[in-house]
């Protein structure tokens, strides 16, 4: 009997034992990063009050978070590249969990801007350069799911948020707030994980001592035939490839995506408040809802894309519906049960969105020119985190209410439907 592993075995192993080794560490890497961006959604109930930040001072400064994001994107993404990942992730751990930490001592509108700013540099390179880390060790077929099991961690941790939120808000320690402690005790743990990345983490399979020979020869073959069948499919440098049609479509449809799932992230608290009329622990519980429904549909959803190789279609239909079930949440006008129930579908849709779209620029980009068209397609889609939560704040301000924010968002994801479709590439 032969005793060589038949092709189907070693690839089911292979990804196992990488999945099992990979994915939980950078999920709950992923986990804290989220954390320590969208806390400040949780943190407002308190904080705008404490320090009497108007609807549009609040949007502003949980918005330009994006902005120093935008900026370092590009050139974080090819240090993972070309430079070392795990370092890289490591040292952004460090840095940020510092600055989330010092956001629970700001008392100045301007103080609050500048942190957020740092904030947002310092996370800019984490999750493009996740997405460029899994293409040195999942082969295309695998890697829709893998983005799917990594980006769970966003409806987790808004979840998570929420119910540890709930507590940290009731405390009064040291004549210090509860939203103060919020935003100290959750950027610790990123000062810890990355002192943990430096030494857990690794590189290129190659490099990989945890993994069997046989595997590790695997993988690295496998990639290496696929970087080589992209080599002669197109021939993009990175200057060509951030110019790309394809590469500007994609950066447009996630401009949309995030400014859908920034901007209702950031301010679904202060609705639920505004419609239930609720107290703040309860107002967070409820909020968390909508994120904890969110898990199963991603998981289904890449699981699907991956078993059909198909993506566009699996992109396109969660924006359509992200817009309908908005829609539904207008009309539910301040009956908290539909409004959840619409806010539900809305999470849904928005969090069966990712994983097939990640999968779409690495059909035609490998090495350098997916590492900075990744980062480009993020950072310009990200600008919608700066847009959503601002551009919903001011309107709250000059209309009294959240409706034309909602519209606002509504038509966001339609757009990004629509530009979906536009697309040419559909299958690898």
């Amino acid at each position: 009997m032969s005793t060589v592993a038949s092709a189907p075995d070693i690839a089911e192993r292979t990804r196992r034992h990488i999945t099992r080794r990979l994915v939980p560490f950078l999920f709950v890497l992923y986990v804290l990063n989220y954390l320590d961006r969208v806390n400040i959604s949780y943190a407002a109930l308190q904080m705008t009050g404490d320090l009497h930040f108007s609807n549009s001072v609040f949007g502003f400064g949980a918005g330009i978070f994006f902005i120093g994001y935008f900026l370092f994107q590009v050139p974080s993404a090819l240090l993972i590249e070309t430079w070392s990942a795990r370092r890289f992730i490591g040292l952004s751990l460090l840095v940020w969990g510092a600055l989330a930490t010092l956001g629970g001592f700001v008392n100045s509108d301007q103080q609050f801007y500048w942190l957020r700013f740092l904030l947002g540099i310092a996370e800019a390179g984490f999750f493009p350069g996740v997405i460029v880390y899994l293409t040195h060790w999942y082969r295309y077929q695998d890697r829709g799911k893998a983005v799917a099991m990594f980006m769970s961690a966003i409806p987790v941790s808004n979840m998570l948020g929420a119910t540890i939120s709930a507590g940290l808000m009731r405390l009064s320690w040291l004549s210090l707030r509860g939203w103060r402690w919020l935003l100290i005790l959750e950027g610790l743990p990123s000062v810890i994980a990355g002192i943990v990345a430096f030494r857990y983490l690794t590189d290129w399979p190659k490099d990989a001592g945890w993994l069997p020979e046989d595997e590790r020869r695997w993988i690295t073959t496998e990639l290496e035939r696929e970087r080589e069948m992209k080599a002669k499919q197109v021939k993009l440098s990175t200057w060509q490839a951030l110019r790309n049609r394809q590469v500007i479509i994609l950066a447009l449809v996630y401009f949309c995506y995030i400014t859908n799932s920034i901007g209702l992230s950031a301010w679904l608290p202060k609705i639920v408040q505004r419609i239930s009329g609720l107290n703040t622990t309860q107002v967070i519980l409820i909020s968390g809802i909508p994120w904890l429904l969110a898990i199963p549909a991603m998981l289904v959803t890449a699981a699907h894309s991956d078993k059909t190789r198909e993506r566009r279609w699996h992109a396109a239909i969660p924006l359509f519906l992200v817009g309908v079930a908005l829609s539904l949440s207008i009309a539910a006008g301040s009956h908290l049960a539909l409004a959840i129930a619409a806010f539900s579908a809305a999470t849904m849709a928005l969090y069966s969105f990712p994983s097939p779209f990640w999968a779409l620029p690495t059909i035609f980009l490998a090495g350098p020119a997916a590492a900075a068209s990744i980062a480009l397609i993020n950072s310009t889609g990200n600008l919608g985190g700066f847009v959503g939560p601002y551009l919903i704040g001011y309107l709250a301000d000059k209309t009294g209410g959240y409706t034309a924010g909602i519209l606002y968002l509504v038509a966001c994801g339609l757009t990004g439907s629509a530009l979906v479709l536009s697309l040419r590439t559909t299958k690898a």
